[in-house]
């Protein structure tokens, strides 16, 4: 027995030491093979033409925006002329309606103690003659839920619902839906004055076509105490306006506005209604309806005024949640977009693929500028990466932008002033905003991959601007 074991020993000490041996050439020869296709791919590297990548490259990140603006120019030029021209005047007056349904209006809010009064006591004055208001309490930890319900006792249209925890915007406008009374819904955000006249213009378009799922109104910027402040009174009218104005008349809309938008509940309930799980519910919701069929419209003179950050912080927050969302409904609904019966929908897709793009390329140039300023400009063959007179030419075209959004829009901001005492702070537009955009669309395109599906969207607290008494009042 004795020397069977001493036997089976000596085997098992030959067979390790000859297993050692074959791995140890085995990941010399592994080695090797990673050496040379190193050595390769280095060598296919040297032989690029990188000046002609890198002015190519170059050309794309500077020149894209560029082609946007004046598309988005040219797009809300057409829209004017063949739409909003002919509803002339302003906003001012109703317009004549076939009928006038009624109308459900619902306001999720979450710790609007400081801003819910007042706009449901605005929200009375709608010169709409059916509505109810449903005010949906989403587990708020202020005294929301306190005033929501001094005001139901006080107004008949007034009807609160109050949910235990935070849900999230997407369960609380679900739930006013599922309660509410009329085929026709007017949401809007707890902190937001929706004027008088607005009702009616966005019902009309129901009324008018049975295919219209959804009608985004106009936002108007309230907050304009700071820098920040101003630059967005002309980014929500050169930027956002003339963007939707170009969208509707391109084909497809690539949101409604998350502040004042309307919806038939028939559509919401053949899609499913809101995405609990989307961080941006507005975004999800228009595609969602366009993809089943339905269209969105546009309604500029459905005017809504809203808080908006006043800080680097607050609006760094809020636009990395929409680049997030963004980024979300693009990974979400990229399978259905290989479908014939969604075209209508392809260029949207394209242009929200290529403008990720363009924000990580702009990453890239404006880090290898900053390298090639450290290190000397011939130190890297990508330094055409950023050329010397293209700003100026994007800031000239900004300004061309706000000069167009004038002639279309300024009739929207009668009350508040001419919106060309702006004009100045749009200068700062190129600088402040495009920088921080191509930042957040990074940072949201990287939550939205790292993101669990099925992860529930909850509330955040926000920005509301910086002083109460610095807001436009109406």
């Amino acid at each position: 027995m004795d020397r069977v074991a001493a036997s089976f020993s000596h085997f098992s000490g030959l067979s390790v030491s000859h297993l050692s041996n074959s791995l140890a050439r085995q990941a010399c020869w592994l080695l090797d093979q990673i050496r040379e296709v190193w050595t390769g791919f280095m060598e296919w590297l040297s032989v690029l033409p990188w000046r002609a990548i890198g002015e190519a490259v170059s050309g794309f990140v500077f020149y894209y925006p560029l082609f946007m603006a004046y598309a988005w120019m040219i797009g809300a030029g057409i829209y004017y002329l063949r739409w909003e021209r002919r509803d002339g005047g302003t906003a001012d007056g109703m317009p004549a309606l076939p009928e006038y349904p009624p109308v459900s209006i619902l306001i999720p809010c979450y710790n609007e103690a400081e801003n819910i009064r007042e706009t449901v006591e605005y929200l009375l004055m709608q010169k709409y003659p059916d509505f109810e208001i449903i005010a949906i309490n989403d587990g708020s930890r202020d005294n929301t839920l306190g005033i929501l319900r001094a005001l139901a006792e006080k107004y008949d249209r007034v009807r609160v619902v109050n949910l235990a925890s935070n849900q999230g915007k997407a369960m609380a406008l679900r739930t006013g839906a599922l309660l509410a009374k009329s085929e026709y819904l007017v949401c809007i955000d707890g902190d937001a004055l929706l004027a008088p006249e607005a009702t009616a213009w966005l019902v009309r378009h129901f009324l008018n076509d049975r295919e219209v799922g959804a009608v985004t109104g106009n936002p108007r910027i309230r907050t304009r105490s700071t820098l920040l402040g101003k630059i967005q009174v002309g980014e929500f009218s050169a930027i956002v306006g003339l963007i939707k104005r170009a969208q509707r008349v391109y084909g497809r809309i690539f949101t409604v506005s998350g502040v004042i938008a309307a919806f038939r509940r028939s559509a919401l309930h053949r899609v499913g209604y809101w995405s609990t799980d989307m961080v941006t519910e507005d975004i999800d919701i228009s595609w969602k309806l366009q993809l089943d069929g339905w269209h969105i419209r546009f309604e500029p003179n459905a005017l809504c005024w809203v808080l908006m950050p006043e800080t680097l912080k607050g609006l760094w927050r809020q636009r990395v949640r929409w680049a997030q969302g963004g980024a979300e409904v693009v990974l979400r609904y990229g399978r259905r977009m290989f479908s014939w019966s969604s075209r209508r929908m392809w260029p949207i897709y394209a242009e929200c693929l290529i403008s990720i793009l363009w924000a990580y390329l702009m990453v890239a140039a404006l880090a290898v500028g900053m390298g090639t300023g450290l290190f000397g400009a011939h130190q890297h063959p990508m330094a055409s990466f950023v050329p010397s007179w293209t700003g100026m030419l994007l800031s000239v075209t900004c300004l061309a932008q706000f000069v167009v959004s004038l002639a279309i829009d300024s009739r929207y901001e009668s009350k508040n002033g001419d919106i060309g005492r702006y004009y100045y702070w749009m200068i700062w537009y190129p600088l402040v905003y495009w920088l921080i955009n191509v930042g957040t669309t990074v940072a949201g395109f990287f939550r939205a991959v790292r993101k669990e599906r099925g992860q529930r969207a909850i509330w955040v607290t926000l920005d509301r601007g910086v002083s109460k008494r610095d807001r436009i009042g109406h």
